[in-house]
Formats: structure tokens, C-alpha cells, sequence
């Protein structure tokens, strides 16, 4: 029997983690997959339930919970893991919103800059993507979400950060390009068990940026705006929902066009 289609979008008793939750793009994902009927987890290193942004969505009635931690430590998703188990579910839809950008030198930072990324994003990754999918698994499937980027999709273009502060790490569009590959990767191996993982790569999102910068940024993109976090609830929603469990190993590109052209 086929479902309505409020019905395939609804997460009612689903149990979501959402790292990086606190962000400026983890926050409008968080709020949505709590909107649709999800029990919701906003996890980072700075997380708690006491946190003002967790306050504001239990007053408004929605499951909503902070917990503290390090993407990159595996000790540490294992014990949040547990702690939602022991709360009385298991975690069926995982958004990696999380990121660190270290190399605030860009091409002039060295390679301890670059490690120091790569021990949080690239280890990061893979840690919560196999664990959670291996959770998944055993409850018979599940939705991971890896936030990547446009920078994952196409080069940045050097010419809009002229004449400001503003500028692309190296080790960004590396680890948001691998993301793309390693979704896939792991989209393969975890189909058979209803497990799917995909992409969102989001476009630029205004967020008070340099005035020369956000006006070079919307000529390069076909609708001629940055995004807004509302942009990203509804794909959120659809590819942690059943509205799209038949889809895995994609990347849903959430950026006004940007990389069509």
C-alpha cells in the first residue's frame, strides 16, 4: 500500500544526530528534521542541553537535545551512540555538518595546518559515517546526510574574493570533493542493508559577508542570490525521509545553480 505524501516526508520516531548542529548550516537542518516529527541530537564540541538554541526548540515543543563532541574521537561516538540507545532509541539518520577549517593562512599555512584537518574532517568522516552505519544496519536501515560543498563539486573562482579578507582554504574543497567519493564509496557497500548515504552541497549562504564579495559571489549564480538556511530544510527532510529511500550515492547540489554554469 502506497503512502501519502505527508506521510513519506513525515519523521515521526525517527532518532536524528546532527553534527555540527549548532552552525549556520547545521542549525536550519536541525530545525527541520525536528519540525518533521524527529527525535533530533545537535551534537558539537560546544553542545549541551542547557544551550540557549536547544531551550528555544523544546519551547516550541519539539525533541530536541545538545550533547558535546569530538567528530574525530571514536571513544566518543561510541559513548553517543550508547547514551541514545540508553535513552531508548537508535540513531537512524546522521547529518555530518561538522567541520574545521585550520588553515587560516591559506596557501601560505604549512603542513601542520593541513594534518591538523585532516585528523578532524577527513578521520572525522569516516569514523561517524562507519559507526552510525553500522548501527543502521542492524536496525534494518537508515539515512546518512554528508553536508559537502560547491567547492566539493567545481573550483573556487579566486576573482570574487578580490579586494577582501576572504578567501577558499586548500584543504576545504579537498576534504568536501573526498566526501562526495567517500559517500559513494560507502553508498555502495551499505545498500543491500538499507542504509543510504548522500550529499547535500550547498552554495554560498549570506551571512553579513563583505558587500564586494556577495555582489561578485550572485553574478556568478543563475538566480542571483546567496542562499538562505531556510534553502536547506527540504532537502534535508527529503533525503533523511522515505520520500527518498530509494536513492543513495547522490549528491544534491542546495546552490541556486551555481555549478551549472
Amino acid at each position: 500500500m502506497s503512502l501519502e505524501i505527508i506521510e513519506l516526508f513525515s519523521l515521526r520516531n525517527e532518532t536524528a544526530v546532527v553534527i555540527g548542529g549548532k552552525g549556520k548550516v547545521g542549525m536550519p537542518i536541525s530545525l527541520a528534521l525536528a519540525e518533521a516529527g524527529a527525535k533530533v541530537y545537535i551534537v558539537s564540541p560546544s553542545a549541551s542541553d542547557s544551550m540557549e538554541e536547544v531551550k528555544q526548540l523544546r519551547g516550541k515543543g519539539f525533541n530536541v537535545h545538545g550533547r558535546s563532541l569530538d567528530q574525530s574521537n571514536e571513544d566518543g561516538i561510541n559513548s553517543l551512540i550508547e547514551e541514545i540507545e540508553l535513552e531508548g532509541s537508535t540513531p537512524s539518520v546522521l547529518v555530518n555538518s561538522g567541520v574545521f577549517r585550520p588553515m587560516k593562512k591559506y596557501l601560505d599555512d604549512g603542513a601542520e595546518a593541513w594534518m591538523d584537518s585532516m585528523e578532524v574532517n577527513s578521520k572525522g568522516l569516516f569514523l561517524t559515517c562507519k559507526m552510525f552505519a553500522n548501527k543502521m544496519k542492524n536496525l534494518g536501515g537508515g539515512s546518512i546526510i554528508n553536508i559537502s560543498s560547491v567547492y566539493g563539486i567545481v573550483a573556487p573562482d579566486k576573482s570574487i574574493y578580490a579586494g577582501t579578507d576572504m578567501n577558499t582554504e586548500p584543504d576545504y574543497p579537498y576534504n568536501k570533493g573526498g566526501m562526495i567519493m567517500f559517500s559513494k564509496y560507502m553508498a555502495s557497500y551499505y545498500a543491500e542493508f538499507g542504509v543510504r548515504i548522500n550529499c547535500i552541497a550547498p552554495g554560498g549562504i549570506f551571512n553579513d559577508q563583505d558587500r564586494s564579495f556577495v555582489n561578485k559571489y550572485v553574478q556568478k549564480v543563475p538566480m542571483k542570490r546567496m542562499g538562505k538556511p531556510d534553502d536547506l530544510k527540504g532537502a534535508a527532510v527529503f533525503l533523511a525521509s522515505r520520500a527518498s529511500e530509494y536513492i543513495t550515492g547522490a549528491v544534491i547540489p542546495v546552490d541556486g545553480g551555481f555549478t551549472i554554469i
